[in-house]
Protein backbone atom coordinates (compact mmCIF):
# COMPACT_ATOMS: atom_id res chain seq x y z
CA UNK A 1 0.00 0.00 0.00
CA UNK A 2 0.98 3.64 -0.43
CA UNK A 3 -0.66 6.30 1.76
CA UNK A 4 -1.83 9.64 0.43
CA UNK A 5 -2.76 12.41 2.86
CA UNK A 6 -5.03 15.30 1.88
CA UNK A 7 -5.03 18.15 4.36
CA UNK A 8 -4.11 21.70 5.23
CA UNK A 9 -0.74 23.37 5.39
CA UNK A 10 -0.36 22.56 9.10
CA UNK A 11 0.63 19.06 8.16
CA UNK A 12 3.98 20.28 6.82
CA UNK A 13 4.88 20.78 10.45
CA UNK A 14 4.42 17.20 11.66
CA UNK A 15 7.50 16.74 13.80
CA UNK A 16 8.66 13.40 12.40
CA UNK A 17 7.57 13.94 8.78
CA UNK A 18 10.57 14.07 6.47
CA UNK A 19 9.81 15.57 3.06
CA UNK A 20 12.16 14.08 0.47
CA UNK A 21 10.84 15.39 -2.81
CA UNK A 22 8.01 17.26 -4.49
CA UNK A 23 6.46 16.83 -7.91
CA UNK A 24 3.98 18.85 -9.93
CA UNK A 25 1.61 16.45 -11.68
CA UNK A 26 -0.57 17.26 -14.69
CA UNK A 27 -3.76 15.24 -15.20
CA UNK A 28 -6.42 14.90 -17.94
CA UNK A 29 -8.51 17.18 -15.70
CA UNK A 30 -5.90 19.87 -15.24
CA UNK A 31 -3.62 20.87 -12.41
CA UNK A 32 -4.02 19.68 -8.79
CA UNK A 33 -4.27 22.13 -5.91
CA UNK A 34 -0.62 21.76 -5.01
CA UNK A 35 2.50 19.80 -5.86
CA UNK A 36 2.68 16.31 -4.41
CA UNK A 37 5.08 16.13 -1.48
CA UNK A 38 6.80 12.78 -0.99
CA UNK A 39 7.99 11.94 2.49
CA UNK A 40 8.36 9.37 5.23
CA UNK A 41 6.63 9.26 8.61
CA UNK A 42 7.59 6.64 11.19
CA UNK A 43 8.86 4.25 8.56
CA UNK A 44 5.98 4.67 6.13
CA UNK A 45 6.31 6.29 2.71
CA UNK A 46 3.49 8.75 2.04
CA UNK A 47 2.38 11.50 -0.33
CA UNK A 48 0.92 14.78 0.92
CA UNK A 49 -1.37 17.07 -1.08
CA UNK A 50 -2.38 20.50 0.24
CA UNK A 51 -6.12 20.56 -0.53
CA UNK A 52 -6.42 24.34 -0.77
CA UNK A 53 -2.99 24.94 -2.23
CA UNK A 54 0.05 26.57 -0.72
CA UNK A 55 -1.16 29.44 1.45
CA UNK A 56 -4.80 28.23 1.37
CA UNK A 57 -5.58 30.10 -1.83
CA UNK A 58 -8.22 27.84 -3.43
CA UNK A 59 -11.74 27.93 -1.89
CA UNK A 60 -13.75 24.68 -1.64
CA UNK A 61 -16.14 25.47 -4.48
CA UNK A 62 -13.20 26.06 -6.85
CA UNK A 63 -11.09 22.98 -5.99
CA UNK A 64 -10.10 20.71 -8.85
CA UNK A 65 -11.18 17.56 -7.00
CA UNK A 66 -10.74 15.31 -10.02
CA UNK A 67 -7.17 16.44 -10.59
CA UNK A 68 -6.32 15.98 -6.90
CA UNK A 69 -7.53 12.39 -6.70
CA UNK A 70 -6.18 11.49 -10.13
CA UNK A 71 -2.75 12.87 -9.24
CA UNK A 72 -2.53 10.72 -6.11
CA UNK A 73 -3.64 7.63 -8.03
CA UNK A 74 -1.10 8.31 -10.78
CA UNK A 75 1.88 8.11 -8.40
CA UNK A 76 0.79 4.81 -6.91
CA UNK A 77 -1.29 5.88 -3.90
CA UNK A 78 -3.68 3.12 -2.82
CA UNK A 79 -5.06 4.56 0.45
CA UNK A 80 -6.12 8.15 1.22
CA UNK A 81 -6.48 9.77 4.63
CA UNK A 82 -8.44 13.00 4.19
CA UNK A 83 -8.23 15.43 7.11
CA UNK A 84 -10.58 18.41 7.18
CA UNK A 85 -12.25 20.93 9.46
CA UNK A 86 -15.99 20.59 10.09
CA UNK A 87 -18.78 22.12 12.12
CA UNK A 88 -20.67 19.95 14.60
CA UNK A 89 -24.40 19.29 14.35
CA UNK A 90 -24.58 17.36 17.63
CA UNK A 91 -24.15 18.64 21.19
CA UNK A 92 -22.14 15.56 22.15
CA UNK A 93 -19.53 16.37 19.48
CA UNK A 94 -18.01 19.64 20.76
CA UNK A 95 -15.22 21.69 19.18
CA UNK A 96 -11.89 19.97 19.64
CA UNK A 97 -13.32 16.48 19.10
CA UNK A 98 -12.72 14.43 15.97
CA UNK A 99 -15.02 12.16 13.99
CA UNK A 100 -14.14 9.19 11.82
CA UNK A 101 -16.86 9.55 9.22
CA UNK A 102 -18.72 6.51 7.89
CA UNK A 103 -21.44 8.18 5.79
CA UNK A 104 -21.99 11.25 3.61
CA UNK A 105 -24.91 13.40 2.53
CA UNK A 106 -23.93 15.30 -0.60
CA UNK A 107 -25.71 18.67 -0.70
CA UNK A 108 -23.41 20.18 -3.31
CA UNK A 109 -24.93 21.47 -6.54
CA UNK A 110 -22.24 22.69 -8.94
CA UNK A 111 -19.38 20.19 -8.89
CA UNK A 112 -17.79 17.68 -11.21
CA UNK A 113 -18.67 14.46 -9.36
CA UNK A 114 -17.24 11.84 -11.71
CA UNK A 115 -14.21 11.08 -13.85
CA UNK A 116 -16.48 9.44 -16.42
CA UNK A 117 -18.20 12.29 -18.23
CA UNK A 118 -18.33 10.32 -21.48
CA UNK A 119 -18.78 6.76 -20.17
CA UNK A 120 -21.62 5.16 -18.24
CA UNK A 121 -20.00 4.04 -14.97
CA UNK A 122 -22.05 3.36 -11.82
CA UNK A 123 -20.00 2.53 -8.71
CA UNK A 124 -21.63 1.74 -5.39
CA UNK A 125 -21.45 4.42 -2.69
CA UNK A 126 -23.65 2.64 -0.15
CA UNK A 127 -20.61 2.38 2.14
CA UNK A 128 -18.33 5.21 1.00
CA UNK A 129 -15.53 4.77 3.56
CA UNK A 130 -12.84 2.09 3.76
CA UNK A 131 -13.67 0.65 7.17
CA UNK A 132 -10.35 -1.21 7.39
CA UNK A 133 -8.49 2.10 7.26
CA UNK A 134 -11.03 3.83 9.54
CA UNK A 135 -10.83 1.07 12.16
CA UNK A 136 -7.03 1.17 12.23
CA UNK A 137 -7.18 4.96 12.57
CA UNK A 138 -9.54 4.54 15.52
CA UNK A 139 -7.04 2.19 17.15
CA UNK A 140 -4.29 4.75 16.58
CA UNK A 141 -6.40 7.46 18.23
CA UNK A 142 -7.13 5.37 21.32
CA UNK A 143 -3.49 5.57 22.41
CA UNK A 144 -3.68 9.38 22.48
CA UNK A 145 -5.59 11.84 24.65
CA UNK A 146 -7.93 12.79 21.83
CA UNK A 147 -11.70 12.34 21.85
CA UNK A 148 -12.51 10.60 18.57
CA UNK A 149 -16.05 9.52 17.64
CA UNK A 150 -16.05 6.39 15.49
CA UNK A 151 -18.85 6.82 12.99
CA UNK A 152 -20.82 9.85 11.90
CA UNK A 153 -22.50 11.40 8.87
CA UNK A 154 -20.83 14.29 7.06
CA UNK A 155 -23.10 16.62 5.07
CA UNK A 156 -21.15 18.37 2.33
CA UNK A 157 -22.13 21.82 1.05
CA UNK A 158 -20.62 23.89 -1.74
CA UNK A 159 -19.57 26.86 0.35
CA UNK A 160 -17.70 29.11 0.53
CA UNK A 161 -20.37 30.68 2.78
CA UNK A 162 -21.34 28.91 5.99
CA UNK A 163 -24.94 27.65 6.29
CA UNK A 164 -27.99 29.71 7.15
CA UNK A 165 -29.53 28.82 10.50
CA UNK A 166 -32.48 27.17 8.73
CA UNK A 167 -30.11 25.03 6.64
CA UNK A 168 -28.08 24.08 9.70
CA UNK A 169 -31.21 22.96 11.57
CA UNK A 170 -32.42 21.05 8.51
CA UNK A 171 -29.13 19.17 8.18
CA UNK A 172 -29.13 18.38 11.90
CA UNK A 173 -32.72 17.09 11.77
CA UNK A 174 -31.86 15.13 8.64
CA UNK A 175 -29.37 12.96 10.49
CA UNK A 176 -26.04 14.64 9.78
CA UNK A 177 -23.41 14.71 12.52
CA UNK A 178 -21.01 17.27 11.05
CA UNK A 179 -20.94 19.73 8.16
CA UNK A 180 -18.10 20.52 5.77
CA UNK A 181 -17.36 21.59 2.21
CA UNK A 182 -14.97 19.04 0.66
CA UNK A 183 -15.00 15.41 1.68
CA UNK A 184 -18.06 13.93 0.00
CA UNK A 185 -16.65 14.95 -3.38
CA UNK A 186 -13.27 13.41 -2.56
CA UNK A 187 -14.94 10.19 -1.39
CA UNK A 188 -16.96 9.85 -4.61
CA UNK A 189 -13.91 10.22 -6.81
CA UNK A 190 -11.73 7.99 -4.65
CA UNK A 191 -14.30 5.20 -5.04
CA UNK A 192 -14.29 5.67 -8.83
CA UNK A 193 -10.50 5.43 -8.75
CA UNK A 194 -10.63 2.25 -6.62
CA UNK A 195 -8.79 3.91 -3.75
CA UNK A 196 -9.30 3.17 -0.06
CA UNK A 197 -10.63 6.41 1.44
CA UNK A 198 -11.06 7.57 5.04
CA UNK A 199 -12.06 10.93 6.55
CA UNK A 200 -10.75 12.29 9.83
CA UNK A 201 -13.00 15.27 10.57
CA UNK A 202 -11.73 17.92 12.99
CA UNK A 203 -14.56 19.75 14.78
CA UNK A 204 -13.98 23.49 15.05
CA UNK A 205 -17.43 24.89 15.95
CA UNK A 206 -21.17 24.20 16.39
CA UNK A 207 -22.14 25.72 13.03
CA UNK A 208 -25.17 27.97 13.76
CA UNK A 209 -28.01 25.62 14.77
CA UNK A 210 -27.14 25.93 18.48
CA UNK A 211 -28.34 29.45 19.17
CA UNK A 212 -26.81 29.79 22.63
CA UNK A 213 -23.36 29.30 21.06
CA UNK A 214 -21.46 31.90 19.06
CA UNK A 215 -22.28 31.61 15.35
CA UNK A 216 -19.57 30.01 13.27
CA UNK A 217 -16.95 32.44 11.98
CA UNK A 218 -13.46 32.27 10.55
CA UNK A 219 -12.09 33.59 13.86
CA UNK A 220 -13.82 30.80 15.80
CA UNK A 221 -12.59 28.17 13.36
CA UNK A 222 -8.97 29.34 13.43
CA UNK A 223 -8.99 29.46 17.23
CA UNK A 224 -9.70 25.73 17.46
CA UNK A 225 -7.74 24.64 14.39
CA UNK A 226 -4.26 24.84 15.89
CA UNK A 227 -4.86 22.22 18.58
CA UNK A 228 -6.98 20.14 16.20
CA UNK A 229 -4.11 20.03 13.71
CA UNK A 230 -1.68 18.89 16.40
CA UNK A 231 -4.06 16.13 17.46
CA UNK A 232 -4.67 15.01 13.87
CA UNK A 233 -0.93 14.96 13.25
CA UNK A 234 -0.43 12.76 16.32
CA UNK A 235 -3.12 10.34 15.11
CA UNK A 236 -1.59 10.24 11.64
CA UNK A 237 1.87 9.58 13.08
CA UNK A 238 0.57 6.68 15.15
CA UNK A 239 -1.39 5.36 12.16
CA UNK A 240 1.75 5.36 10.00
CA UNK A 241 3.57 3.35 12.67
CA UNK A 242 0.80 0.76 12.66
CA UNK A 243 0.70 0.53 8.87
CA UNK A 244 4.48 0.19 8.65
CA UNK A 245 4.15 -2.71 11.12
CA UNK A 246 1.68 -4.39 8.72
CA UNK A 247 -1.33 -3.92 11.00
CA UNK A 248 -3.50 -2.90 8.05
CA UNK A 249 -4.47 -6.17 6.40
CA UNK A 250 -5.37 -5.95 2.68
CA UNK A 251 -8.82 -7.46 3.16
CA UNK A 252 -11.01 -4.65 1.76
CA UNK A 253 -12.16 -5.47 -1.76
CA UNK A 254 -15.10 -3.05 -1.68
CA UNK A 255 -12.77 -0.16 -2.55
CA UNK A 256 -10.11 -1.88 -4.65
CA UNK A 257 -12.63 -3.66 -6.90
CA UNK A 258 -15.29 -0.97 -7.05
CA UNK A 259 -15.32 -0.91 -10.87
CA UNK A 260 -16.21 -4.59 -11.14
CA UNK A 261 -19.49 -4.70 -13.12
CA UNK A 262 -19.76 -0.90 -12.85
CA UNK A 263 -18.84 0.01 -16.43
CA UNK A 264 -21.86 -0.15 -18.71
CA UNK A 265 -20.16 1.26 -21.82
CA UNK A 266 -18.59 -1.32 -24.12
CA UNK A 267 -14.83 -0.89 -24.31
CA UNK A 268 -15.10 -1.63 -28.03
CA UNK A 269 -16.82 1.74 -28.54
CA UNK A 270 -13.96 3.73 -27.02
CA UNK A 271 -11.73 5.82 -29.25
CA UNK A 272 -7.96 5.91 -28.92
CA UNK A 273 -8.25 9.23 -27.10
CA UNK A 274 -10.75 7.75 -24.64
CA UNK A 275 -8.45 4.83 -23.94
CA UNK A 276 -5.52 7.12 -23.34
CA UNK A 277 -7.63 9.24 -20.99
CA UNK A 278 -8.90 6.31 -18.91
CA UNK A 279 -5.81 4.09 -19.04
CA UNK A 280 -4.93 4.83 -15.41
CA UNK A 281 -8.37 3.80 -14.11
CA UNK A 282 -9.46 0.97 -16.43
CA UNK A 283 -6.29 -0.71 -17.67
CA UNK A 284 -6.71 -3.78 -15.45
CA UNK A 285 -10.14 -4.68 -16.78
CA UNK A 286 -10.49 -7.38 -19.46
CA UNK A 287 -10.98 -6.00 -22.95
CA UNK A 288 -9.88 -2.44 -22.21
CA UNK A 289 -6.58 -2.76 -24.08
CA UNK A 290 -7.99 -4.83 -26.93
CA UNK A 291 -7.60 -3.26 -30.36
Amino acid sequence: MYLGVIGGSGFYEIEKLKIKDEKQVWTPFGKPSSPLYFGQLNGLELVFLARHGQGHVVPPHQLNYRANIWALKSVGVTHIMSVSAVGSLEENIPPGDMVLIDQFIDATRKRDLTFYDDLAVHVSLADPICMDLANLTAQAAKTLEVNVHQGGTYVCIDGPQFSTRAESVMFKNGGASVIGMTNATEARLAREAELHFCTLAMVTDFDCWLEEEENVSVAAVVKTMEQNSKNAAAILTNLCTRISQNQLTPSCTLCSNSLDHAVMTSFQTLSKNHKEKYQLLLKNYPGFDDE
